[in-house]
Parts: structure tokens; C-alpha cells; sequence
């Protein structure tokens, strides 16, 4: 059995829409992940809107959305998702770093208050449910027996968590956003990744770019390698684009890539594809 996965945003930090960005995108991280009938949606960055859109003309009812971390670039598109305004849907939001920070509800609802957004959490109609968990748990949310989630805590300024959806004896893993220590493979990743057919992570610098750009958060596309490599992933989709990386840029990094690992590819906005 397959995993749909679509690609709503894959940029990071700050959306850029401009002619520079129009191959591999410039909304900021959402993923929809269909593992048989049940639906994730990975992330609320800015490309979350347009999956709205399209979602308000299928019958959805419900989604699972799990929450990498809340900085900007991953939850401000979510008060400009549609299905949220409708009575008919049900979403479960979960979250694996606010437990001791006042839960993922408050942040939610915190980023659609005045004077910083005119439109309060409470105007949206349909049933959703927040919940709370510390990274590294595994979550008992599958709709049947051949799906699963695990989940792992990742190295972030106000910490973040990687996902792990298992179906039907297929896996992938979103690993956004952390930040690596050079010669030390974070046993963490490691172990969540283990055998995957498919791993995204967070590529947002070269590894010329992460001297100067150390405590900020980010990894590198050569570290997602060694440690897809270690892990025996099948294949590696380079994700989270810096804005300042432009289509060129990226192109030059996918070739670059694959020349270093053939199971390599730069993941681009609006990519549908089967992981199987």
C-alpha cells in the first residue's frame, strides 16, 4: 500500500513569491499525506492555503495536522485555511514541544489575536480538537492497524519534532527544522529514520553556508546524505529552502546531490507523488 504525498510549500523561514522562485516554489512548509483513507496534513506554513482551497471541493471530513514546531514560517498560514470556517469538518491539531509552554491551543489562538490578526481562533466553526505530546512519543491516532506514527525530538531553538507515518509497510519522515552538530549524527534522527523509503530534511543551508549560520537552527543537505546513508534510507528529498536560494541556486544543489548520492532529489512545491 502506497503514500500519496503532495507538496504544499517547501521553503523556509519566510515565504517569497517572485519569478526567481517559480520551480521549486515559495510557500512556506505544508505537506498532505494520504496513508489509505486517513489524511495528514504536515505543517501550516503559508502553502497550506491553497490545500485549503482545494480541500473545501472534496468531501474531507477530517485531517490529522502535525505540527513540526510554531515558528512563523509553519503556522501562519492556518488562519487562511477555508476548511477550518466549516461546521462539517473535524481536525486534530497535534504538537510535541509546548507541554511546558502553555500548550499548542494557546499559540494557535495567540497568533489570531488583536492587534496582530483581526480574525480570532474562535471564528472558526469546525470541530477542532488540540493535542499536546512529548516528542519521542509514538502517536496512537491511526485509523487502522497498518498505520502508524512515531515521532522524535529535534535540535531547534524552542525545540521542534520530526514525524515518522508508517502504512501498509511503507514509511516517510519529515525532519524540519534542526540544526546538526558537525561529526555528531543525532542518534535521535537516527533511530526515526531507520530503513525509510523516504526521507525529507531540512537542506535550508550548503555546508560552505552553516559556519556563519550557527545556533540559527538549520541543517545542511550533506548531513541529510550521511544520515540517510547511516540510517539505510531509500531516498532523501532535500527540503526547506532558504528564500535567498533561488532557482538556480537549487538547481545547481540537485545536481551537486545526486552526483553525491543518486537517492537524492530536491523536493519542489506542488509535487504529487506515491511513495511505494
Amino acid at each position: 500500500m502506497a503514500i500519496r504525498i503532495k507538496v504544499w510549500g517547501c521553503r523556509g523561514s519566510i515565504a517569497c513569491p517572485s519569478p526567481m522562485h517559480m520551480k521549486y516554489g515559495g510557500n512556506t512548509t505544508c505537506l498532505e499525506v494520504d496513508a489509505g483513507d486517513q489524511k495528514f496534513i504536515l505543517d501550516c506554513g503559508t502553502g497550506i492555503r491553497n490545500l485549503g482551497q482545494q480541500l473545501m471541493h472534496s468531501n474531507s471530513g477530517h485531517c490529522d495536522i502535525l505540527l513540526t514546531h510554531t515558528h512563523w514560517d509553519h503556522i501562519n498560514g492556518f488562519p487562511f485555511f477555508a476548511p477550518a470556517f466549516d461546521p462539517s469538518r473535524q481536525f486534530d491539531i497535534h504538537a510535541g514541544h509546548l507541554m511546558e509552554e502553555g500548550g499548542i491551543q494557546n499559540i494557535m489562538e495567540t497568533q489570531m489575536q488583536n492587534p496582530v490578526f483581526p480574525v480570532p481562533l474562535e471564528a472558526m466553526q469546525s470541530n477542532i480538537t488540540f493535542h499536546d505530546f512529548p516528542a519521542g512519543k509514538n502517536l496512537d491516532i491511526g485509523k487502522s492497524k497498518n498505520t502508524k506514527v512515531k515521532t522524535a525530538l529535534l535540535h531547534h531553538p524552542n525545540d521542534a519534532t520530526g514525524y515518522r507515518i508508517e502504512h501498509g509497510g511503507k514509511s516517510m519522515c519529515l525532519i524540519t527544522d534542526t540544526e546538526h552538530i558537525p561529526g555528531n549524527m543525532d542518534q535521535n534522527i537516527l533511530t526515526l529514520i531507520e530503513g525509510a523509503d523516504l526521507v525529507l530534511y531540512d537542506s535550508t543551508y550548503t555546508e560552505k553556508e552553516f559556519p556563519s549560520k550557527i545556533g540559527w537552527g538549520h541543517s545542511t543537505w550533506e548531513e541529510g546524505v550521511r544520515l540517510c546513508r547511516k540510517a539505510g534510507v531509500k531516498r532523501l528529498g532535500i527540503f526547506h529552502h532558504d528564500p535567498d536560494h533561488d532557482d538556480k541556486f537549487m538547481d545547481n544543489i540537485a545536481e551537486e546531490a545526486a552526483k553525491e548520492w543518486s537517492g537524492t532529489f530536491v523536493i519542489q512545491e506542488n509535487m504529487d507523488f506515491l511513495v511505494e
